[in-house]
């Protein structure tokens, strides 16, 4: 999952990519909550994309959440909450601040420094398809639909309340 995280904040980070290198859209991003809908397709060692997964994503000053594999990543940019409900298992984390793979806001904030792995394929006001190439074997490409910019909102939309879920939940707290 913390690839699909990588690829979505790459993703959104190519949304409206002009040919002088700036992402307009990050900067609409800024005092807004961003909510999408994705899927994305991986390639790897040159072979044709296969769909993958898709979700949705909500994005907010350092916090998000990330749904996709049957899996809720939830974070509020200190903590993160990775939750299968189908295993019934939740993973708590502490966020990593300085690591742009598990945190699509640091991405977001730095994007200009990874101009280089992003082709946008075509976009428009709220959709986008771009491809991000990670390495020689690994390429994805991410298609943003529905893209919405929204006021910012209650910041308990990033947190999980364990103590909310039921019994049969396996909570693993990891900070």
């Amino acid at each position: 999952m913390k690839r699909v995280i990588v690829f979505l904040s790459l993703l959104l980070c190519a949304v409206s990519l002009s040919a002088q290198g700036s992402i307009p859209i990050l900067d609409k991003v800024a005092g807004h909550r961003a909510v999408f809908d994705y899927r994305y397709l991986i390639s790897e060692d040159g072979k044709p994309f296969h769909e993958v997964t898709s979700g949705k994503v909500t994005v907010e000053d350092n916090a998000f959440r990330v749904t996709g594999l049957n899996l809720e990543i939830i974070s509020d940019g200190i903590t993160r909450w990775s939750m299968d409900p189908e295993a019934r298992e939740v993973l708590i984390e502490k966020v990593e601040k300085d690591n742009i793979f598990t945190n699509p806001s640091i991405l977001i904030s730095s994007y200009r420094e990874h101009l280089d792995m992003i082709k946008v394929k075509s976009s428009g006001s709220d959709s986008l398809d771009a491809v991000v190439t990670f390495d020689d074997r690994i390429k994805g490409e991410f298609i943003l639909k529905n893209v919405r910019y929204l006021p910012k909102g209650d910041k308990k939309d990033f947190t999980l309340d364990v103590k909310s879920l039921d019994k049969g939940f396996v909570v693993t707290d990891l900070r």
